[in-house]
C-alpha cells in the first residue's frame, strides 16, 4: 500500500488549494476572533479581576465594529475561494504521511535497533490523547483557549517526557525499601556522570523516572552503550534508554553514600556491609543525556518526577505493601520535593500509577482532537524530534466519503518511534448533531518493529479512533464500534501477506486507542460497556461491564477547575488525583438523577473515581501462536495540566517470545 505524503496527487491541485484556502482563511480567522472575545475562560476572567471593569468592555466595543467591518468585506473573497475549495475534497487523500529525513532533527530520540526476536522479548509503549485543538473560539467552551501556544507547548511537553532516561529499582528487602537522599541524588544527578553504571544494595521492584531535556544532544544509543549491554548478557531488548537499579537488603536498607568506584565506564557503590547473596546492584544507562536547569514543572527541566515505585515482589512472590514503606526522598539541588508513593492492590500483575510525564521510551501515540490545521503543523514539528514518523490531518473534507459536509477533519493524529508500512482511514457515517460536522472516524496503521533472523518481518497493528460524543446517543457509538471491528479485520486482511503455511510476517500486537466518549461505570453507558469489542479486546482498567478496577480513575478534568492553583501544573495534578477527594473535587462523574448539576456540591454522594473515557484495548487474539503479550505498566498522565481537559493514558506491552527463558 502507498502511503500518501501530501494532501493531493499533483503540485497543481495543491496550489489551486493553497489559493482556495488563503481567500477562505481571512474570514476564517476573522470570525474565530470575534467569537472568541465573547467567550472568555476561568483563566482569563481570574486575570482581568483587578483591572477597572470597563475595560474589557471597552476592549470589545472598539474590536467588535473593526472584526465585523473585515468580516463582511472577506466574505466575497471567501466565497470564491469556498467554491474553489469544495470540489477539490474529493481528490484530495485521507492523511498525510510524514518522515523525518533529517535524522538530526529527532535530537531527543533514541535510535533504535532493529528487534530481532532474540532474548526474552520486547516492551513496546502506547500513548492516547485527546488534546483539545479546536479553532480557539471553539476551544473555549471547553476552557481552554490560545491554540496555537498549546499546540507547540504540548508537543514539547510530549518529547521532552518520552525522551527522559528511564530508571528501575529493584529492591530485595521488604522489611526496609526507604532509600537515603544523597545516595538517590548521586544517583541521578547529572554531575554524577552520565555513562555510570552504578551498584547499590536491596529488592522491591519499583519504576521511576526523571524528567529530561532532549534538546541538542547527540545519539542516545551510542556503539559503546550497545557494546555493554551485549556483554551484560541477555537482557529484555525493550530496555532502551533505561537505569536498573538492583539493592539488596543490607545497611538497612539504604544506598550507600561513599564515592563509587569506576572502572571501565561502572561505578559500584559499597558500603560498610557486606554485600547480600540475595541481591546485586546493576545499572546501565544510556550515555550522552545532556540536562537543562529548570522548575520542576516546566519543560526544561531534569527533576525527577513523581512516578509511582509499584512493582512489588521478593523473588517470585508479591509483597503486601501495608508492610513496607515506601518512600524516595528528592533531597539533592536538583530535586526539591519529597515524594511518598504507596503501591496499593497488589494483587495486580502489571505496575499502574498516575505519573506527572509521559513514560520514558513512548514507541506509539494517538491523539484525538487536532482539529485545526495550523495547530496540527506546529505539533508535528514539535513531535518530530521524537518521533521519526507521523500521520496527520486525517479526514475528509465537504460532501466526499461522507453523507454529511465535513467542515473539519478527524482530528486524529498518529505518530510513530517505528517504519509505518501500511494505513488507512474510515470515516463513520452516522454521526449526528455537531460531532457530524467533523470527519470522525478511524485511523488504522501497521507498522514494522523488528525482523526475525529468518527475515519474516515482525508487525503490528495499531488503531486510533474518536466516537460520537453528544450525551445519550449510546446507540450511534454501538454502531461505530460494529464499524471498528468489521473495519479492522479488514484492513488486517488486505495488509496481511502471510498464510498459515508459510508466514511472512509475525504479529506482535494489535492496540486499539482513543477517546470512546462513554465510561464503564455509568448507568447511562451500558449498551457501551457489554458491546462485544471488549470479548475480543482486552481493558487493563476493567474488571468487567459496569466496573472498574479500583486503581483506575476518570480521565475527564472539570473544565471549570483547569487553572485552580492546586491542579495547574503536572505534579500539582498528580497530587490532587491520588486522593478521593481531590479526584471528587476536579474530575467529571457520571451524572446521577439523584442530586444536583453541581459537582462540588455534591462531593460526598460521588461513587467510583471519574468517567474514564479515553481507552487503551489490547488482544490476544490473532497474534504470532508461540508469543504472549501482557500489560507490563498502565500510567494516567498529568504532564498536560492546564492544557487539555483530558487525562493521557499510557500502556506499556511485554511481548513474550519465549525464548531463553529459564
Amino acid at each position: 500500500m502507498v502511503l500518501y505524503t501530501s494532501p493531493f496527487p499533483n503540485s497543481f491541485l495543491s496550489v489551486l488549494h493553497s489559493f482556495s484556502w488563503g481567500l477562505i482563511f481571512p474570514c476564517y480567522w476573522l470570525a474565530d476572533r470575534l467569537v472568541a472575545s465573547f467567550v472568555p475562560t476561568t483563566y482569563e476572567k481570574r486575570q482581568r479581576a483587578d483591572d477597572p471593569c470597563y475595560f474589557h468592555a471597552l476592549c470589545i466595543i472598539i474590536t467588535t465594529p473593526i472584526y465585523l467591518a473585515l468580516l463582511v468585506a472577506s466574505l466575497p473573497f471567501a466565497l470564491i475561494g469556498f467554491l474553489l475549495w469544495s470540489p477539490l475534497q474529493s481528490a484530495r487523500r485521507p492523511y498525510i504521511y510524514s518522515r523525518l529525513k533529517d535524522k538530526n532533527h529527532a535530537n531527543g530520540a533514541t535510535l533504535l535497533t532493529e528487534w530481532k526476536a532474540a532474548g526474552n522479548g520486547k516492551s513496546f509503549c502506547f500513548g492516547s490523547a485527546n488534546v483539545c485543538l479546536l479553532p480557539d473560539s471553539l476551544a473555549r467552551f471547553n476552557n481552554v483557549f490560545n491554540t496555537q501556544a498549546r499546540a507547540k507547548e504540548i508537543g514539547r511537553r510530549i518529547r521532552n517526557g518520552a525522551s527522559r532516561p528511564q530508571i528501575k529499582i529493584y529492591i530485595d528487602s521488604p522489611t526496609n525499601t526507604s532509600i537515603s537522599a544523597a545516595s538517590f541524588s548521586s544517583l541521578v544527578s547529572p554531575q554524577g556522570g552520565d555513562n555510570a553504571n552504578r551498584t547499590v544494595n536491596a529488592s522491591i521492584k519499583r519504576t521511576t523516572s526523571m524528567e529530561y531535556k532532549g534538546d541538542n544532544c547527540g545519539s542516545n544509543n551510542s556503539e559503546d552503550s550497545r557494546e555493554d549491554k551485549g556483554g551484560a548478557g541477555e537482557s529484555n531488548e525493550g530496555e532502551e534508554n533505561s537505569c536498573i537499579v538492583r539493592i539488596n537488603g543490607e545497611d538497612n536498607g539504604h544506598m550507600s553514600d561513599t564515592e563509587p568506584d569506576t572502572v571501565n565506564g561502572q561505578a559500584h557503590a559499597s558500603g560498610p556491609a557486606e554485600p547480600s547473596p540475595e541481591g546485586d546492584v546493576e545499572i546501565s544507562k544510556t550515555p550522552n543525556h545532556k540536562q537543562k536547569e529548570g522548575d520542576s514543572g516546566s519543560l526544561d527541566s531534569y527533576s525527577a518526577s513523581r512516578e509511582s515505585l509499584v512493582k512489588v515482589r521478593v523473588g517470585d512472590g508479591t509483597v503486601d505493601q501495608s508492610t513496607v514503606n515506601n518512600k524516595l526522598l528528592y533531597k539533592a539541588s536538583i530535586m526539591k520535593k519529597t515524594s511518598v508513593r504507596k503501591k496499593k492492590h497488589t494483587d495486580e500483575t502489571f505496575d499502574h500509577e498516575i505519573s506527572a510525564f509521559f513514560p520514558a521510551n513512548l514507541d506509539f501515540l494517538c491523539l484525538q482532537e487536532v482539529f485545526d490545521k495550523r495547530a496540527a503543523e506546529k505539533l508535528k514539528e514539535q513531535l518530530h524530534h521524537y518521533f521519526e514518523y507521523i500521520v496527520y490531518d486525517v479526514g475528509v473534507y465537504s460532501c466526499h466519503g461522507c453523507c454529511s459536509f465535513k467542515f473539519v477533519n478527524s482530528g486524529l493524529l498518529f505518530a510513530s518511534r517505528y517504519p509505518v508500512m501500511d494505513a488507512a482511514y474510515h470515516c463513520y457515517p452516522n454521526g449526528r448533531g455537531t460531532d457530524s460536522l467533523a470527519s470522525k472516524g478511524a485511523l488504522f496503521l501497521k507498522v514494522q518493529v523488528g525482523s526475525t533472523p529468518q527475515d519474516q518481518r515482525i508487525v503490528g497493528y495499531i488503531s486510533c479512533t474518536h466516537l460520537q460524543a453528544i450525551a445519550g446517543d449510546t446507540t450511534v457509538r454501538c454502531e461505530q464500534l460494529d464499524m471498528l471491528q468489521d473495519w479492522l479485520s479488514e484492513f488486517r486482511k488486505s495488509t496481511s501477506s502471510s498464510s498459515t503455511a508459510n508466514p511472512e510476517e509475525l504479529v506482535a500486537f494489535d492496540v486499539i486507542c482513543g477517546d470512546l466518549n462513554f465510561d464503564n461505570c455509568s448507568s447511562e453507558d451500558k449498551l457501551e460497556q457489554q458491546h462485544s469489542l471488549f470479548t475480543h479486546y482486552k481493558d487493563p482498567c476493567r474488571i468487567g461491564p459496569g466496573e472498574d478496577k479500583p486503581w483506575a480513575i476518570g480521565t475527564l478534568l472539570d473544565p471549570e477547575g483547569l487553572y485552580d492553583e492546586e491542579v495547574c501544573t503536572p505534579d500539582n495534578l498528580q497530587k490532587v488525583l491520588e486522593s478521593e477527594e481531590g479526584r471528587k473535587g476536579y474530575l467529571v462523574y457520571p451524572t446521577s438523577k439523584n442530586h444536583g448539576s453541581s459537582q462540588k456540591g455534591r462531593k460526598a454522594s460521588l461513587k467510583g473515581n471519574g468517567r474514564r473515557i479515553d481507552y487503551m484495548l489490547y488482544t490476544e487474539e490473532g497474534l504470532y501462536l508461540e508469543w504472549k503479550v501482557e500489560v507490563e505498566e498502565f500510567s494516567f498522565i498529568t504532564q498536560l495540566a492546564g492544557l487539555t481537559d483530558h487525562l493521557p493514558v499510557a500502556m506499556r506491552l511485554m511481548v513474550s517470545t519465549g525464548e531463553d527463558d529459564p
